[in-house]
């Protein structure tokens, strides 16, 4: 095999391997985002409330993952990753299957944490994979494409949840999510090859050092303090955690709030917001991580002024939408900001990467993972399902109210929530109640919803300011970087 040979297989090989680590991101989003799709169903089925279903979509799931993060990233630097990937899609997508056989809302919650601790080992060993087949010029927009397995994730859970659960239930829709991941295992472990690390940078990685306690704490400290120890790297952080934080709490209830708000069934809700949650998701996405590499060679600021103008511009289309009163309307405008959002995605999994060696990167991956689910999606869907709890005790207590009214009365100790939650179990009235209760209980929830959603999408001109803050220093401390 000649020179250009070579050439050619390292790239079919660095292809193939691309395509099928954004299948593996597939599954790991299609079953992060099942709660939310199958939630409305769960809701009248097991009469949950909304914190609940927040507790179920976010924090039980982000439980262990704090745990399980960091261990699994320190073995990841060690061992052979599509090996441990492998074996970490297989259990995240066996805890999803079994969703279907739980009997309470414990043994649910149980199952969510078994989801999280899988999941723990995706993207560290995803992330650390890429940087090893891509160099540093290439790498955010590798990572873009990467990152469209969030799009594809929650396109296929959308479409598929949503049609299964209303024709079958959501126990079957389980299944039909969490079975394809495990026959995946079996074919990343068996079609890809672990690369030599460090090779993309022009110099292999050292071997590890022996293992011991004490070497670990110092590298995983080395880590944190390039991380955090920096503001633009720090800022960085924070605006991507923000951002999540307001995305992972409004998506929670978006899907809820299509069915509340305009009568949807699950499987139309499904198919619109299916589509508008992932093919403008998927363009920005790779927009934010092609742009942020043509851009950051003439200056690395742009790694943080693109996620930051994008966000400036996603917050006023997504109050838009959530205060139109026709779904389809609300639907288009619904679109325009998941496209303006997620240019931010890349380009701060790219600077992660780039900021440390090859031997920290998948602990790079995990720390910055840790703010995402633990914070982020352990904290935003349980925000937005208690906020929306809180407000719809105050809308039933005081029909009529304004929305500022109602957030006073929502954040004022000895709330109404109890009394809502008694008239309007399951957020719907008792079968056989008169037709004003029913008409009631439902203006109520609709009303909490979209106020509830509406503070929380808000959160995204935060992340702005600290992507804007980021940008001032971040050139100078990826040069250092570059070359250390």
């Amino acid at each position: 095999m000649g020179p250009a040979d070579a050439v050619g297989a390292q790239r079919r090989e660095r292809r193939t391997a691309l395509a099928l680590l954004v299948l593996v991101y597939t599954c790991n989003s299609a079953q992060r985002s099942l709660i939310p799709v199958i939630g409305q169903a769960m809701k009248l089925d097991l009469r949950l409330s909304d914190t609940q279903l927040g507790l179920l979509a976010g924090t039980a799931f982000a439980a262990l993952y704090a745990l399980s993060g960091i261990p699994t990233a320190r073995l990841a630097e060690r061992v052979n990753r599509v090996s441990l990937l492998a074996v970490a899609l297989a259990v995240w997508s066996g805890f999803t299957t079994l969703f279907a056989a739980t009997g309470s809302y414990l043994q649910l919650v149980l199952a969510r944490i078994g989801v999280g601790v899988g999941e723990a080992g995706c993207s560290p060993c995803a992330h650390s994979l890429i940087s090893d087949y891509y160099e540093r010029g290439r790498r955010t927009s590798a990572l873009a494409v990467y990152s469209c397995g969030l799009s594809l994730g929650y396109l296929f859970v959308a479409l598929v949840g949503g049609y299964v659960t209303l024709h079958y239930g959501w126990r079957a829709a389980c299944i039909a999510i969490g079975a394809p991941g495990i026959l995946l295992a079996l074919v990343l472990r068996l079609s890809v090859t672990e690369p030599v690390r460090g090779l993309s940078d022009g110099t292999p990685a050292a071997p590890p050092a022996p293992f011991s306690l004490g070497g670990e704490l110092k590298a995983l400290a080395a880590v944190l303090r390039t991380l955090f120890g920096s503001l633009p790297a720090a800022n960085l952080i924070v605006g991507l955690t923000v951002s999540s934080f307001a995305s992972y709490g409004s998506w929670a209830f978006i899907p809820a709030y299509y069915a509340r708000a305009f009568g949807l069934d699950y499987a139309t809700s499904g198919l619109v917001l299916g589509i508008v949650g992932s093919v403008p998701v998927a363009l920005g996405t790779l927009a934010g991580g092609y742009l942020s590499d043509f851009l950051g060679a003439r200056s690395t600021r742009w790694y943080a002024l693109v996620p930051a103008l994008g966000l400036l511009c996603a917050t006023p289309f997504y109050v838009a939408s959530f205060l139109s009163p026709d779904w389809r309307l609300a639907a288009v405008l619904l679109a325009i900001p998941g496209f303006f959002q997620y240019t931010s995605l890349a380009p701060s999994f790219g600077v992660v990467q780039n900021l440390v060696p090859a031997r920290a990167r998948a602990t790079a991956t995990a720390l910055l993972f840790l703010c995402l689910n633990v914070v982020a999606l352990g904290g935003g869907a349980l925000f937005t399902g208690f906020l929306i709890d809180q407000l719809a005790g105050a809308f039933h207590a005081h029909p009529g109210s304004g929305p500022w009214t109602a957030l006073a009365d929502a954040l004022r100790p000895g709330g109404t929530v109890a009394q809502f939650h008694l008239s309007c179990p399951g957020g719907a009235a008792p079968h056989g109640s008169p037709a004003e209760a029913v008409a009631a209980c439902g203006a109520t929830l609709r009303q909490a919803s979209r106020l509830g959603i509406l503070v929380t999408v808000t959160l995204h001109l935060w992340a702005a300011l600290h992507y804007l803050l980021a940008s001032r220093g971040l050139k100078a401390q990826l040069e250092r970087a570059a070359a250390a």
